[in-house]
This record gives structure tokens, C-alpha cells and sequence, in this order.
């Protein structure tokens, strides 16, 4: 993995990077000051929700906020059928080697109403099902697990379990579902989609029928003070979503911590895919408190026609409950992206050393600044995000401190959990005890060079607000 990239407070790219050609992103990184959010989107909707005037209202989009307009695209919407067409020929394909950005893999859309269900209401829409596609590699030889069951889903109703053995997915062999490398059965697109699954747990065999509804996230979960095996006390939470429905419970949790003179913490973002930059500065300022005075938890940076309006810092706050701890250990995997690896990168600015534990983080150090248009809400890479030391551009991710295979049969945050007995360990000051034999905890970058269909319930945002 490359380290971090330092960048140069008040120093645009095209100085940096004034040897490469003459077409290179010069995009002003000088730090801004306030907490502000900028300007807004300026671009007005389009004059009706034909195909055309869609595709002429994105086309002016992508050239005044994208992120890499410069060395992106420029097709003829006249050129393609269909708005999706045109917006997947719009993207930074990543062609020369010399530019520090990989391929755009990461722009995207979905409906304004699954968009605002989820920032805003804090719920989604589906079975509340999640499985271990990342982890079978599209080897049918492997098993595919429940790893993830959402409380309050459909699934938690039907009696899935993490660690339920998937052996069908509406009645197609789990082998072939993981030979596709696709999981999209698992998405439902509209309330009352069936779902059904056969299961194997004990040894026996079961199907469940499930029927996909709206319903409430539950963004924070586990939140317990444990002992390790050395006799640390340590504070446990999984922070699933940040959104602004985890602030009460995190705050809550930590004021467990602080009562209970915790040593250590240990936080579950192994399956935080991000959300909102505030939510975890929040989380993120519960661990440093006063280390965090006064500095940037993350600068987000636009491109050089948005930087002087938009560019925004997030300053570390001061919670009541902060600990103000010189160490923490985060568990963390492929799943881990946007805003939660912001969590890494901001306190390792402010002088926290976070020790990650378990595997390879998605790598991705850049964020949207939603735009609506027509019922769609596009998000598109609008900025890269920096520490307090201008540290970032982590696109092969975090590597683990301490590489861990998870056990999917084992509950997660549970004494047989291999990756928190790994943290505690650590904690005791003992040995990472290093990838498992037959190589599953391997770390995992190499898989994300291609693109892969996500998992059902995967969002991966860094939301400036």
C-alpha cells in the first residue's frame, strides 16, 4: 500500500505537479478557514425532465463540480439514448499512470427518496440482510455466511442469524451466486419484493421467505466496558452508519466509558461504509478530546473552480463524554470506506495512534456534494479530504495494523470474535497473531482494482455536513 499522501498547506496542485502534462488536475489546496459549507449548487435544474435536457442539465454539472472536469470526459450527450449512458461515459476513466487518481469507481446515483430516507429519516428500504460476497471471491467453492443481520428488517423477523450458511438464493444455488459475483437479489427495489433464502444452521436446513419493507437503522450497536484477558478495561461499540441518528447513542456510550474509567477503546466500523463528515468528527473528537483542540478533524478540498466557496474544514469538537485517549484500536475491513476511514485519517492528524485490526479498508479518500435533478440524486466525487497534516489520498486504503480474519459463525463483538480478542490482546501489549493458515485474512486490495457489483446495504458516502 502507498502511505498516506502529505500535502503542502497553501500550495495549488499545478506546482506540485507542474513536471506532468500541461492537462494535469490543478486543483487549489490552500486550507480554508471557518466551518462553513460554501456556496451551494449553482447549476439550475433542467428546463424539463426530457432525456435531453437531463443530460445537458448533467453535462453542465460535471464541468463546473466534478472533481477531476479537467482530466474527465467530454462526451456528446447528442451521442447517447439514455441519461445512465451518458453519466457512465462522463466519469474519470484513470487512463495515465502519471496522475495520483485512480479510476472514478465511486460517482454514482440512486432516487431522491432512498437518498433523503437514509440522510435523512435514518431508515432504508430492503430485508436488512447483508452476506459475505467480498470474502467468497467469486470461488463457488467457498461458502457464502450471513454477516451482517439489520435489527428491526425483515430478516430480523424471519430469524436470519449472522453466521447462517446461505445455501440458495431464490432457489439458485449459492455456488452460482457467488460465481456471478452478484448479490443484487439481496437489494430490493420497492417495498413488498420478495426474497427467499435457504439456510443452513446446525447442521439443518431452512427456508425463509422474506418481504422487503422500510424500516429504521439502528447506526450504533454493542456498546459494553469488557475486561481483556490482561485485566484492561475496554470500551466496546460497533458504529455502523454515520448518521445523524448515532450521535445520541455514541455520546451515551462513551459517558458509559468515561464512568467506568475505561483504559482503552476499541471501535466496530468493520462495516461503516460512511455517511455524514460531522457525524464522524463527532465520534472521532469522543476519542481525542482535548488532543483534537483546535485542530482540522478533515479539510474537504474541491476542484480549483469551487475551491474559494466550497472548500470546508471540520474542527475537532470538545464532548463532555471525550476520553481523550493517545491510543485506539479500530476494527476495520473492506467494508470500512469514505467517512469511517475519515475517522482513521483525522485522529492519526491530531496525533492518535490508531491501531486498525482486521484487514484492508476500501480506499476511499474523497466525498460528494449531492445534487438533485428530475427525482434523481447524483453523487458524484466532488472533493478529496485532508487531516490537520494535509495527509491524504489513502486510495489503496488502511492496511491492518494487525491482519485478522473474521469468523462469520462467531458473534460479532463477542468473546469469540477474533478480531476484538485480537484488540484486546494488543491492548495487554501482546502479539498480533497474524493471518490465519489458509490465507483468508490475506488483506484485500488487490480485489478492488475491479470492480465489483455491491453487496445489498452497501453505501459508501463522505457527506460535508
Amino acid at each position: 500500500m502507498h502511505p498516506a499522501r502529505r500535502h503542502h498547506s497553501h500550495r495549488p496542485y499545478r506546482r506540485l505537479y507542474r513536471r506532468l502534462a500541461a492537462w494535469v488536475l490543478p486543483l487549489a489546496l490552500a486550507a480554508c478557514g471557518g466551518g462553513g459549507g460554501g456556496a451551494g449548487d449553482p447549476t439550475p435544474p433542467a428546463t424539463s425532465c426530457s432525456v435531453a435536457d437531463q443530460k445537458a442539465w448533467l453535462a453542465d454539472y460535471m464541468d463546473e463540480w466534478y472533481f477531476w472536469y479537467r482530466i474527465a470526459p467530454r462526451p456528446d450527450p447528442a451521442r447517447y439514448a439514455t441519461v445512465a449512458s451518458f453519466f457512465g461515459a462522463s466519469l474519470y476513466a484513470g487512463t495515465p499512470t502519471t496522475i495520483p487518481f485512480p479510476a472514478d469507481r465511486w460517482s454514482g446515483y440512486q432516487s431522491t427518496e432512498s437518498f433523503n430516507r437514509f440522510f435523512g429519516d435514518g431508515a432504508t428500504l430492503g430485508y436488512g440482510v447483508a452476506v459475505s460476497g467480498i470474502e467468497a471471491d467469486g470461488d463457488p467453492a467457498r461458502k457464502l455466511w450471513v454477516r451482517y443481520v439489520e435489527p428491526g428488517s425483515p430478516a430480523a423477523a424471519g430469524g436470519v442469524q449472522r453466521g447462517d450458511e446461505i445455501i440458495a438464493v431464490n432457489g439458485t444455488p449459492v455456488a452460482t451466486v457467488i460465481a456471478g459475483d452478484d448479490y443484487g437479489a439481496l437489494s430490493a427495489g420497492q417495498a413488498g419484493d420478495r426474497l427467499t433464502l435457504m439456510l443452513r444452521r446446525g447442521g439443518a436446513n431452512r427456508t425463509v421467505a422474506l418481504t422487503a419493507a422500510v424500516f429504521s437503522l439502528s447506526p450504533v450497536q454493542g456498546a459494553a466496558v469488557i475486561t481483556s484477558p490482561g485485566g484492561r478495561r475496554l470500551g466496546y461499540l460497533q458504529v455502523k452508519d454515520m448518521i445523524g441518528q448515532a450521535l445520541a447513542p455514541i455520546d451515551a456510550a462513551f459517558g458509559q466509558f468515561k464512568a467506568a474509567g475505561v483504559q482503552d477503546v476499541v471501535l466496530d466500523l468493520r462495516y461503516n461504509g460512511g455517511g455524514l463528515v460531522s457525524t464522524g468528527g463527532t465520534l472521532a473528537s469522543h476519542i481525542a478530546g482535548a488532543r483534537g483542540s483546535g485542530l482540522a478533524y478533515a479539510e474537504l478540498l474541491y476542484n480549483d473552480k469551487r475551491a474559494a466557496t466550497n472548500n470546508q474544514r471540520f474542527a475537532f469538537s470538545q464532548p463532555a463524554s471525550a476520553l481523550g485517549l493517545r491510543r485506539v484500536y479500530l476494527l476495520t475491513g473492506p467494508r470500512t470506506c469514505s467517512a469511517s476511514e475519515q475517522v482513521i485519517n483525522g485522529l492519526r492528524g491530531a496525533g492518535v495512534e490508531v491501531v486498525t485490526v482486521g484487514n484492508t479498508t476500501c480506499g476511499k479518500p474523497v466525498g460528494f456534494l449531492p445534487s438533485s435533478n428530475c427525482g434523481q440524486t447524483y453523487s458524484v466525487v466532488n472533493f478529496e479530504s485532508v487531516n490537520e497534516r494535509n495527509e491524504g489520498r489513502y486510495f489503496d486504503g488502511f492496511d491492518a495494523s494487525c491482519t485478522v480474519a473474521e469468523d462469520f459463525t462467531a458473534a460479532q463483538g463477542g468473546a469469540a470474535d477474533p478480531l476484538l480478542a485480537a484488540a484486546g490482546s494488543l491492548a495487554d501489549g501482546g502479539a498480533c497473531p497474524g493471518p490465519s493458515a489458509d490465507g483468508r485474512a490475506q488483506p484485500l486490495a488487490a480485489r478492488r482494482a475491479v470492480p465489483r457489483k455491491p453487496e445489498a446495504g452497501e453505501r459508501q458516502g463522505m457527506i460535508p455536513r
